[in-house]
């Protein structure tokens, strides 16, 4: 088989399980609770990492696997194993050197990188470590569509493969222990794709707070107000960009946005959807021309009560028939979990927490140990259940079982 990394063992952590435990004593709380809370009582969070319980594996056996190549082509680029990093925001929560630190990981790794607009570093600081493996940018494409004009024009000439569009934010879901710790980002970072835009609203607010003898004041930190119905109108957001006031989109539109920003993008970039989580949705996709979608209900923190993404997979993979490439994202915690979500139809699966929970351990080679450590699982599984190459990893392997304990063929 492929070999495994030749780097030692890390004893401390030897799972992504022994990872968390390990993160969850590196964050302050507030950090903690950020990244790894749910929406509401958290079980569409909870049934996102139980799905995969519902699935084992079959085995086949006798077959010559000495030699098993995990990689898969993405982007132009050949991935070194079917995963890539998803894109969670402000990173320099979690260590200093936050985003930076993880594409100096997935440099090394040879793995795609998937970077949040609401990044604690910008996207061509970003594109500068990675080299080339491929970056794509989650988008919130901005009722003030030029924030967003400029952030597409800026990643097409960082070399951005794709932007993801997040398309299950038409409002933020209900976090609670978000409300009860009034979280905030600590005044020392920024979030720096709009970093320009934040100062210059303090220029503004520190000029219109003037003395009456034209002396301006220390410039304030200008407010920012989310977009609301009047019961007249939509009101547009207003003030400096934050994730609470901006990215919260309710007027998205797939006849108006899609054309838009494929418009905005292509040829350069493609357009892709994450966030979809029905059959019906994923025709509309393929409909609208997106070059791809993910499977994805926002790592539990949006409709509580949703499906799990790895539930919601295969319906997807039908409506779509081939057309497009589907991802996933959500629950993985295993190479045998991204070797299930394969099976069920997936092409490629993205992962986040786990990522944060290395970047909080070991900063670069935290995120380094949390690649291998599913790298090396997903080898291992492919070698036992008798796959060599990952585009024959398919239902047959799998069998689901029902809540009276009864196994069934997919």
């Amino acid at each position: 088989m492929a070999a495994p990394s030749n780097d030692p063992h890390d004893l401390n952590c030897l799972t992504i399980a022994e990872l968390e435990a390990i993160a969850h004593t590196r964050m302050d709380k507030q950090t903690r609770d950020y990244y790894n809370e749910g929406a509401d009582s958290g079980s569409t969070l909870k049934e996102n990492l139980s799905a995969y319980a519902k699935y084992r594996i079959r085995p086949r056996v006798l077959r010559d696997v000495s030699s098993i190549d995990p990689s898969v082509d993405i982007f132009g680029h050949k991935n070194s194993i079917p995963i890539g990093v998803a894109p969670t925001a402000m990173q320099c929560l979690a260590h200093s050197d936050g985003e930076k630190a993880t594409a100096r990981a997935c440099r090394k790794m040879g793995v795609a990188m998937g970077l949040s607009s609401f990044a604690t570093t910008t996207l061509e600081e970003v594109a500068e470590e990675s080299g080339e493996v491929p970056n794509v940018l989650q988008l919130y494409l901005f009722e003030e569509r030029e924030h967003s004009r400029k952030l597409i024009s800026r990643a097409k000439k960082a070399g951005f493969k794709a932007v993801f569009l997040t398309v299950d934010t038409p409002f933020l879901g209900r976090r609670n222990m978000e409300i009860r710790n009034q979280f905030k980002l600590p005044p020392h970072f920024k979030i720096a794709n709009f970093a320009e835009d934040d100062d210059a609203a303090q220029e503004v607010a520190g000029h219109i707070g003037g003395d009456e003898g034209n002396r301006p004041s220390p410039p304030k930190r200008a407010s920012s107000t989310a977009g609301y119905h009047d019961g007249k109108g939509r009101i547009a957001p207003t003030g400096p960009i934050t994730f609470h006031s901006h990215a919260a989109n309710p007027t998205l539109s797939w006849d108006r946005d899609i054309a838009w920003l494929k418009k905005e993008c292509e040829p350069e970039m493609q357009v892709w959807i994450k966030g979809v989580a029905t059959g019906e949705d994923a025709a509309l996709a393929v409909q609208h021309g997106v070059h791809g979608i993910v499977v994805s209900n926002h790592g539990g923190r949006q409709l509580n009560g949703a499906l799990a993404t790895l539930d919601a997979l295969p319906e997807v993979v039908e409506a779509v028939a081939g057309r497009i490439p589907v991802h996933v994202d959500g629950g993985v915690r295993h190479g045998t979990d991204v070797f299930k979500a394969l099976a069920l139809g997936a092409d490629f699966v993205w992962i986040g927490r786990p990522v944060l929970w290395g970047l909080a351990y070991k900063g670069q080679e935290g995120v380094e140990l949390c690649l291998r450590l599913l790298g090396d699982e997903v080898r291992l599984c492919m070698g036992l259940a008798g796959v060599t190459k990952v585009k024959d990893i398919g239902k047959e392997y799998l069998v689901k079982i029902d809540k009276s304990g009864f196994v069934s063929k997919l």
